[in-house]
C-alpha cells in the first residue's frame, strides 16, 4: 500500500494559494486516476484505488499545515503503511515556481507540515516531491497564504502537473527513476 499525501490548508479561503500545493497534486492525480479523495477520515480527506495495479491511499490533512503529521501518523498507523512507501508533496520556497524536487529523504527545509510528519513519524526517510512556489520579498506567511502572480499561475500549474507524472513514474517503475528524470 502506497500513501500519497498531499498537504495544505483546509477551506476554500485557502484553496488556490501557494502553501496548497500537495492539495493542487492530490487534486489533479485524483482527477487522473478517478480516485475520489472524499472520505472524511484521520482528521482529513482520503481516496483508495490503484494506479498501474498498486494499492494507493491518496490524503490531504486537514488538521492545517502545522499539524499535518498527526493526520499522516494515524493513517500510517490504520493501515501499516511501511515508511518506504509514503510519498509527500508539498509547496518549497527554495524552488522556483515551475520547478520540482524529488528527495527519497532529508530535512524539512523550514517546511513546517513536513517537520511535523518528520517528527510524528520519527524519521527523515520520507520520500518527497517539493513544488516550486519562489521566495518572498518580505513577509513569508503573507506570502504563502496568498496566491500566485498572473504571471507564475501558468508555471506553477505546470509544477503541479510534473508532480503527476513524476507520481506515476513512481508508481510505475520507482521513486529512484523519477528522480532521474523530474529532478
Amino acid at each position: 500500500m502506497v500513501l500519497i499525501v498531499g498537504l495544505g490548508n483546509p477551506g476554500s479561503k485557502y484553496a488556490q494559494t501557494r502553501h496548497n500545493m500537495g492539495f493542487r497534486v492530490i487534486d489533479l492525480l485524483s482527477e487522473e486516476t478517478g480516485i475520489e479523495v472524499s472520505k472524511e477520515v484521520f482528521n482529513g480527506l482520503l481516496g483508495r484505488g490503484k494506479i498501474f495495479n498498486q494499492d494507493v491511499l491518496l490524503f490531504k490533512p486537514t488538521t492545517f499545515m502545522n499539524l499535518s503529521g498527526t493526520a499522516v501518523q494515524q493513517v500510517v498507523h490504520y493501515f501499516k503503511v511501511d515508511i518506504n512507501d509514503i510519498i509527500v508533496c508539498f509547496d518549497d520556497m527554495a524552488l522556483a515556481p515551475g520547478h520540482i524536487r524529488l528527495r527519497i529523504q532529508g530535512s524539512s527545509g523550514g517546511q513546517k507540515g513536513m517537520q511535523n510528519i518528520i517528527d510524528q513519524l520519527s524519521t527523515d526517510k520520507i520520500k518527497r516531491i517539493r513544488v516550486g512556489i519562489g521566495e518572498p520579498s518580505d513577509n513569508v506567511i503573507d506570502y504563502v497564504l496568498s496566491k500566485p502572480l498572473k504571471e507564475e499561475a501558468p508555471l506553477i500549474d505546470e509544477a503541479v502537473s510534473k508532480a503527476v507524472e513524476a507520481i506515476k513514474e513512481a508508481m510505475k517503475s520507482s521513486f529512484e527513476k523519477a528522480m532521474t528524470l523530474y529532478n
